[in-house]
Parts: structure tokens; C-alpha cells; sequence
């Protein structure tokens, strides 16, 4: 399909491309996708195409104490805070073994919304590299967002040379109603190995319209989580390429949705070459008029010989006005590979609620009792047991 049929003249949008730099064209081009748009089809962005969305002003260091005060954060290693799309150095450390660097150009990702309006407001974000053979401990990467009607575009990079190793928390948060669009470039080097969690819980009324691009090498691991439990609309799209063989990449999930929000986790998870494995597992939990999305797909080259790649996406109803949108894919060009997918969609079990209420439980703790269940396996996939004890505190919030 040709995205160029799908603009939209908007206030929105041309306050968009009049803000940018060398990249409204291209933004200009692509518009605003509409249902018309497959990879958007599910995710309609009208709600936020007409606002004049204007650039964030500055935070004061203590306006942005404020809002990550109340945030769960690892209490030791490197952090960085960015508020309003601008580093707060006097809130931010990197350890030695972090080394800052210049930012590079990276895959453009011409054919993604969420890239392209990235490249026409870029901001400056974190750009470091880990150096080969070195473990760099944990990473806490948080983005604030205060204001009515404005938006922030960060783009990251994050190199690990070969064997290197790093933990990410990638954190998203804040106050009014915004836009948020951050990218994230990751190069994984042979052997090498970052794990990336992420807690996305902007405001309520926000959107969230997040990328990451990684490449991994041989033998390197790409293992992500990311739990989705904030804003009006919320969309994080991965676009994983494994390189070399026996690469791993690892793009796991939860989403949490009730009152009328909408949340998406996208995926397009490429094995260019031989030898290399994929795990996705995606849950997803819908109360009230709440709105999911999944989107995965597994691409297999033709070279890309004895692939394992595994995609999993369930999610339970607790509301008859709950709804799903589930489309995982799989396009294999190899003919010596193990790809599996598949998609479950169900609500809480009577027979479970009655025995648990039978043994003097209240409801309400019951239901939770079999939520938690429910979401148990997917968080067992959070490796750093500090991390998912954070997240499994932000669940039961």
C-alpha cells in the first residue's frame, strides 16, 4: 500500500511538520496513518491528529525530582533522567564503564510512522557505548513528561561491543496530556548480551508512540520486556534483525488496559541468518471499555536456515466491553525451521472463582488472585529478579 493516500490535513499534523527539520517532508508524505493502513489498522490515532502539539518547555530540576520521586527505581547503579525531552544532569551518574558517545545515524525506518516523526523532532538522547568484555550492571533510563498539549521526540543508542553486558530499566513516565515518540537504537556485538525492561505508565491521558531498532550479532541476546499499564493511547513497535548465527532476541510483554484506553505491542522480528532463535510472549489483561493490540511477525530469510522462533499472545477479559486485537504472522522463505504462533482469548474462570470464594475470599481478591495467575509466566520472563519485583509492585498498584 502506498501510505502517501492515507495524509491527513490536520492542525495537528502541520504543526508537526512545521516544528521539523529536514525530515517534514517525509512526514509530510507519510501523514498520519488511518484504519486504511495495515500496521495501524487496529490503532487509530485521530484522538491525537487535530491537537496543535507544541514543543515541551524546560523543567526545573525539583519539578522533575518531584514526579521521580514517586516512581520504582532500582536503588543502585548508573541513572539517567531526561524531563521534558532535556537531560537533567544534576539527577543523572554513569558509572566508568559507561562510555558516552557522538550519536549515529541508524536504519531510518522509512516505512514507520513512529520512526519518521522521531527523525523530523529528534531530540537529543542517550548515546553510549559498553566496551567489549565489560559488565555494566544495571542502567535506569527514565523520560519525564509535564505539560498540556506538548511532545517530546528522544532518540537513543545503546552499542555493546563484543561480550560486553548491560541491564537496562527503561522507564516512562508523567503529568498532563502529551505526546511522548522516543526511539531506541541497539547494537548488540558478538557475544554480547542486554537485557531491556521497560514500564511504560505515562498519564492516563497521554500518548506513547515508541521504537526499537535492534540488530544483534552472533551469538549476542536481545532480551526485552516491557509492561504497558499507562496512557490514553499507547503503542511500542520493535523491529528486531539478527545478523549473524545463533543470535537470540527475546520481545516479551504485558499490557494491563482498562477504562477506555488502548494499548499496542508491535513486532517485526527478522532472522537474517542461520541458526538463530526468537521467543515472544505477549499477555494481556482488559477491564472495562479497555482496547489491546498484538501485532507480531516473524520474518525468515531464505538463508536463515534451522530458525526456532516462537510467538505467543493471550489475553484475559474481565469487562464484556473489553476487547482484542490479536495478528500474529509468520512469512518463512527457509524450508529447515521450527516457527510456531498462536493466540488465546478467554475470561476468568467460574469454576476457579467459585472454589476460591468457597474457601472464604472475598471477590475482588479472588479475581486478583487469578489475574496474578494469569500474568505469573510472562513476568517469570524478567530474568533480573530486582527489576521484576518493581514491576510485579507496579502490577498490583
Amino acid at each position: 500500500m502506498n501510505v502517501a493516500t492515507t495524509v491527513q490535513t490536520s492542525p495537528g499534523l502541520e504543526a508537526f511538520v512545521g516544528r521539523s527539520a529536514g525530515q517534514g517532508t517525509a512526514l509530510s508524505a507519510m501523514g498520519i496513518p488511518t484504519r486504511r493502513v495495515e500496521a495501524w489498522r487496529y490503532t487509530p490515532l485521530r484522538a491525537f491528529a487535530d491537537t496543535v502539539w507544541a514543543e515541551a518547555p524546560a523543567l526545573s530540576d525539583a519539578q522533575a525530582q518531584t514526579v521521580l520521586a514517586g516512581l520504582p527505581l532500582p536503588e543502585a547503579g548508573s541513572c539517567v533522567v531526561f524531563a521534558n525531552g532535556r537531560r537533567v544532569e544534576a539527577l543523572s551518574s554513569l558509572s566508568d564503564s559507561i562510555v558516552s558517545t557522538a550519536a549515529e545515524a541508524e536504519d531510518p525506518l522509512e516505512d514507520r510512522f513512529s520512526a519518521v516523526l522521531n527523525a523530523a523532532l529528534v531530540q537529543d538522547g542517550l548515546s553510549v557505548r559498553i566496551p567489549a568484555g565489560t559488565d555494566a550492571g544495571m542502567l535506569a533510563l527514565v523520560s519525564l513528561t509535564v505539560g498540556e498539549n506538548i511532545s517530546t521526540h528522544l532518540r537513543h543508542r545503546i552499542v555493546l561491543e563484543e561480550g560486553a553486558s548491560l541491564t537496562l530499566f527503561d522507564v516512562n513516565a508523567g503529568e498532563g496530556r502529551y505526546v511522548t515518540n522516543p526511539r531506541l537504537d541497539i547494537v548488540v556485538g558478538k557475544g554480547a548480551r542486554l537485557t531491556h525492561v521497560k514500564l511504560q505508565q505515562d498519564s492516563l491521558t497521554a500518548g506513547h508512540l515508541a521504537i526499537v531498532a535492534a540488530s544483534v550479532d552472533g551469538n549476542g541476546n536481545y532480551d526485552s520486556f516491557t509492561l504497558n499499564n499507562g496512557s490514553e493511547l499507547a503503542r511500542h513497535e520493535v523491529v528486531a534483525k539478527l545478523t549473524a548465527a545463533h543470535a537470540q532476541v527475546h520481545v516479551n510483554g504485558i499490557q494491563i488496559v482498562d477504562g477506555s484506553r488502548l494499548n499496542d505491542l508491535t513486532s517485526m522480528i527478522y532472522h537474517a541468518a542461520p541458526d538463530c532463535g526468537s521467543r515472544q510472549t505477549v499477555k494481556t489483561v482488559l477491564s472495562e471499555s479497555g482496547q489491546g493490540v498484538f501485532q507480531g511477525k516473524i520474518l525468515v530469510d531464505r538463508i536463515a536456515q534451522k530458525t526456532d522462533g516462537y510467538q505467543m499472545n493471550q489475553a484475559l477479559l474481565l469487562s464484556e466491553k473489553a476487547q482484542i486485537n490479536s495478528k500474529p504472522e509468520l512469512e518463512i522463505y527457509a524450508d529447515d525451521v521450527k516457527c510456531s504462533h498462536g493466540a488465546t482469548v478467554g475470561a476468568l474462570d467460574d469454576e476457579q472463582l467459585f472454589y476460591l470464594r468457597s474457601r472464604g475470599i472475598p471477590e475482588a481478591e479472588a479475581r486478583d488472585i487469578l489475574v496474578r495467575a494469569f500474568l505469573l509466566d510472562a513476568l517469570d520472563l524478567v530474568t533480573d529478579e530486582t527489576l521484576r519485583d518493581l514491576l510485579q509492585g507496579s502490577i498490583r498498584a
